[in-house]
């Protein structure tokens, strides 16, 4: 594909993204539950405990959409519960962004 027709659909891509984004309101929610719930296992600063670290090195070698899918499905036979009864599912790959980018304070 030529350069010039990759433009739009990257362009598409990214806008589709941002329409995605939680509002502020509901991003200090999702900020909560992370250091609440999350944290219950991951360890309050999410650097590890029963679950493995959340820490944007520990998570670098991992795709964005399989961590987010952890997050909504959970993962069978273990720990991690499926969270998709409180939130959907571009809000799960938000947390994941937001892991992988240093979680806010």
């Amino acid at each position: 594909m030529s350069p010039n027709r990759l433009l739009p659909l990257l362009l598409l891509a990214v806008s589709a993204a941002w329409a995605n984004e939680p509002a502020p309101a509901r991003q200090q929610e999702l900020v909560h539950l992370v250091r609440q719930d999350c944290g219950s296992c991951h360890g309050m600063t999410l650097q590890g405990g029963l679950g493995p670290p959340l820490l944007p090195a520990s998570l670098r070698d991992k795709p964005a959409e399989g961590l987010a899918a952890t997050i909504y499905y959970g993962r069978p036979g273990t720990p991690m519960p499926p969270w998709k009864q409180f939130l959907t599912e571009p809000e799960a790959l938000w947390i994941v962004d937001q892991l992988m980018s240093e979680f806010p304070k």
